[in-house]
């Protein structure tokens, strides 16, 4: 049946492990300047220690056991104008009948791999007062074991028909969803065409928001122009706009480079398993707040890249796509197409949608909480003391916290979301 779900069992075949082996072993590395730090990229010895560790030690069987223990699925699912796509997804049920639906999305270069640390917090909570989630976690068409869509288009707009769609096919006709990086643009393309029918709340820990204007945003702008008159920018909102700087001027040509040429980069994430490696080593170590990260880790990221049902290059299309795409399937159906620029102000307009923003201060973009204020009403909002891109992965504790109290008896969600 074309809405079956099935189980999923990650089983890469013998042969692709002893290729991946003997391409690690045949990598011809670079040269690289004297005393340099990773200021001109990933360093040689990291990425020469890693390439050889995933060759002669790290146990991919291993890994795939302990991933197995989770719950997979998936299923056929179709975005308007596309063809249908087999998607993966993680989908763990909570033992209690109060359980909230929610849906996390991740984002590049991150996976489902992400979620898995808070999934059994979330949906088995050890204290009986706070909310349980029944959590699902797709995998974005094109990453990890989804299938990929071979026309060009494919946006965050049709992502976000294809979770909203899983959704609905699973039983939940009202649900909250939970993102970062893509996951971010995709939730809040989700609630320009699903809120407040279907999207109850959506939480979020990615700063991607604009300054509020008098026109767009007249009570955020004048609450926030009072605020740093009376006491200027916190050394908190200071350091964010450095941390920005930062990675505007020097982390961020992976962007470029993905949302201009996806398939001349494509080449060489697809045939180089250390290229591929490097290419995503360097973000896992720029964009976290010093996470001690083992070599186990890395190879497991990396490893769900390399084996994925689309290739490696396929994930980073969606940068090509956000940047050049006319998209249909952001704001709401009635709406004409518009290029880029107008659809990222809908992604960014006021939804009637009740929203949860953490902050995190080594984030890639690091923006004056308040000016998160124009996405809608907000009821939650912390700033952490650490903590960077992947909150899921290396700050679970405190993610799993924030939506928890964000849901929770006295939290401004609480009751938002019916459950069955």
């Amino acid at each position: 049946m074309a809405d079956e779900i099935r189980p999923f069992t990650i089983a890469i075949p013998d042969a692709e492990l002893e290729d991946l082996r003997e391409r690690l072993r045949r990598t011809r590395f670079p040269s690289e300047l004297e005393d340099v730090g990773n200021d001109m990229g990933a360093p040689l010895k990291d990425v020469k220690r890693l390439a050889t560790y995933w060759a002669e030690k790290y146990d991919w069987r291993k890994a795939e056991a302990e991933l197995n223990k989770l719950p997979h699925f998936r299923t056929k699912l179709q975005a308007t104008g596309f063809e249908p796509l087999d998607i993966h997804f993680l989908h763990v049920r909570s033992s209690r009948k109060d359980a909230i639906p929610l849906l996390f999305s991740h984002g590049w270069p991150g996976s489902f791999l992400e979620a898995t640390k808070i999934l059994k917090p979330l949906s088995e909570p050890e204290d009986a007062s706070q909310p349980a989630f029944h959590v699902v976690v797709p995998s974005l068409a094109g990453y990890g074991f989804s299938e990929g869509p071979k026309k060009r288009g494919f946006s965050v707009g049709q992502q976000g028909e294809l979770f909203h769609k899983l959704m609905l096919r699973l039983g939940y006709g009202e649900y909250a969803t939970q993102g970062g990086d893509w996951g971010y643009l995709i939730t809040r393309a989700m609630g320009s065409r699903y809120a407040p029918e279907f999207i109850k709340a959506q939480h979020l820990n990615t700063d991607i928001y604009p300054q509020p204007t008098l026109r767009r945003n007249p009570l955020t702008f004048f609450r926030t122009i009072l605020s740093s008159l009376v006491t200027g920018f916190s050394e908190r909102d200071k350091k964010g706009f450095e941390r920005t700087k930062w990675f505007r001027d020097h982390g961020s040509g992976y962007n470029q480079v993905q949302g201009t040429r996806p398939q001349t980069i494509g080449y060489s994430l697809a045939d180089s398993p250390t290229a591929l490696l490097a290419w995503i080593y360097e973000k896992l170590v720029d964009w976290t707040d010093e996470y001690p990260w083992t070599d186990d880790e890395v190879c497991t990221w990396i490893s769900i890249y390399w084996f994925s049902t689309a290739g490696p290059r396929a994930a980073v299309q969606l940068y090509y796509e956000v940047v050049n795409t006319k998209d249909s399937k952001i704001g709401k159906p009635e709406e004409s197409n518009g290029a880029f620029a107008s659809a990222r102000d809908r992604l960014m307009a006021w939804q009637d949608v009740k929203i949860g923003l953490s902050h995190f201060p080594r984030d890639v973009i690091v923006m004056p909480g308040e000016w998160g204020h124009v996405l809608g009403n907000v009821v939650f909002e912390r700033h952490h003391e650490k903590g960077g891109h992947f909150a899921a992965w290396e700050a679970p504790e405190d993610l799993v916290g924030d939506v928890r109290e964000m849901f929770g008896p006295k939290g401004g969600a609480h009751g938002s979301v019916k459950v069955a």
